[in-house]
């Protein structure tokens, strides 16, 4: 026994044996591989690992990829692999850089992953199918949902931007039938402001998943006031220039007022009575800015002024020959003549701006006769004129006409008598 023990080859060889059994031992209780220098390698799974296409988003959408998760295997030392994974910073990249429209089998690389971990994908390729981008400017448009506080109403939404642009696969281009924002104002007292999130509908209400917004968001306001109403605004003249002059044309810088107040008061307003405009003494042209005055039970107006551009000429005289005169207030029970004049038709002068009296005419003119709770005889009565606007009739001229009132003649009957 000493013997072999002092023969160094036998040493050698039971030395190899031990080692032997050591490493088997190892096998045994860790399932680790030694490498060639002595580190100990491990495995280790990740599933459900999501691809991330590195394309051209602008220009481009991704239909579908399949699959679209992957399984990645690392390799390597224990403190590599949880180095690797508590890190997080790895993805797996699908490159679609060089890739057109259509359907690809395009392979997958892992990415973000130490240099000391070897690193697998299963399955290494996928398939993508990709389809064109088609860009489209949509206006804004604001649904209004909700009921303001008591007796108030929401106005016309303004929105900035008021035109977007919208991003979809060329497929459903024409699908894009509106671009909406929602805002609610239910109870609100006053104007409603905020950011509203844009989303493309199609004509049948369905948001289009696949469109992308530029830009998403927009600023949104909803006034909230009372009830209102667009009527014409109605401006009073008063005044005539001195003798010499006349009115040509008067314009006013809007014809209609936006009135605000009581619905009840709104139903029955056909137009709004504005302010005056004073045309006596006038002998040139003239601007007048009024204020337009609230009535009633009307809280705001819109505008609330009005400008009014007189222009003012050198005026002409005109004789309108055999003007007819006429009754009113006439009972139906009398008979009403004109005795004087004869003729029952007066002349009358008047005077105006040359452009206006060029086209009057004497039916352009009513002499009119009030013969209103006259009783039967002859009574002298003053003529009433109706001129047209910016028609004056030239002083002094006072006209008189007298008519007769009588009672109607009953005429015989001329049926025969019925037979008994």
């Amino acid at each position: 026994m000493d013997q072999w023990l002092r023969n160094t080859n036998v040493v050698k060889i039971v030395a190899l044996m031990i080692g032997i059994l050591l490493w088997a031992v190892v096998r045994a209780d860790n399932g680790t591989v030694t490498s060639s220098n002595g580190f100990e390698l491990i495995d280790q799974q990740i599933g459900n690992v999501s691809i991330t296409p590195k394309y051209d988003s602008a220009k481009f959408y991704i239909e579908s990829i399949q699959p679209a998760q992957v399984t990645v295997t690392l390799s390597g030392r224990d403190s590599a692999l949880k180095k690797a994974v508590n890190n997080g910073n790895f993805s797996v990249e699908l490159d679609l850089t060089s890739a057109q429209k259509g359907e690809h089998v395009l392979p997958l690389k892992p990415i973000g992953f130490p240099s000391n971990v070897t690193v697998s994908v299963t399955p290494s390729n996928v398939k993508v199918v990709i389809e064109e981008k088609s860009n489209k400017s949509m206006p804004v448009t604001v649904n209004v949902t909700g009921i303001p506080g008591v007796g108030l109403k929401a106005g016309q939404p303004v929105v900035k931007p008021k035109q977007v642009t919208v991003s979809v696969p060329s497929s459903k281009y024409e699908l894009v039938d509106s671009v909406r924002a929602d805002v609610n104002v239910e109870k609100a007292t006053s104007a409603v402001t905020k950011k509203a999130t844009l989303e493309a509908y199609d004509k049948d209400g369905q948001v289009i998943e696949e469109a992308t917004i530029s830009p998403n968001v927009v600023d949104v306001e909803v006034p909230i006031t009372s009830p209102f109403t667009l009527v014409p605004l109605q401006i009073k003249l008063v005044g005539q220039p001195p003798r010499g002059y006349a009115v040509a044309e008067v314009r006013q810088s809007t014809d209609k007022v936006t009135v605000y107040g009581p619905q009840s008061l709104l139903d029955r307003m056909e137009f709004y009575e504005g302010p005056q405009a004073d045309l006596s003494d006038l002998k040139q042209d003239v601007e007048l800015t009024l204020a337009i005055p609230l009535r009633n039970q009307v809280k705001q107006l819109e505008p609330d002024e009005v400008k009014v551009q007189v222009t003012i000429v050198p005026s002409v005289t005109k004789t309108l020959e055999a003007i007819p005169l006429s009754f009113v207030g006439q009972n139906d029970g009398f008979e009403t003549k004109v005795v004087l004049p004869e003729s029952g038709q007066l002349n009358l002068t008047v005077e105006g701006a040359p452009a206006l009296l060029e086209k009057l005419k004497p039916q352009d003119v009513q002499a009119i006769l009030d013969v209103s709770n006259l009783p039967p005889g002859r009574h002298e009565v003053s003529v009433t004129w109706n001129l047209p606007t910016f028609v004056k009739k030239e002083l002094p001229q006072d006209f008189k006409a007298t008519v007769e009132i009588s009672a109607k003649q009953v005429k015989p009957s001329t049926e025969p008598a019925a037979t008994p």
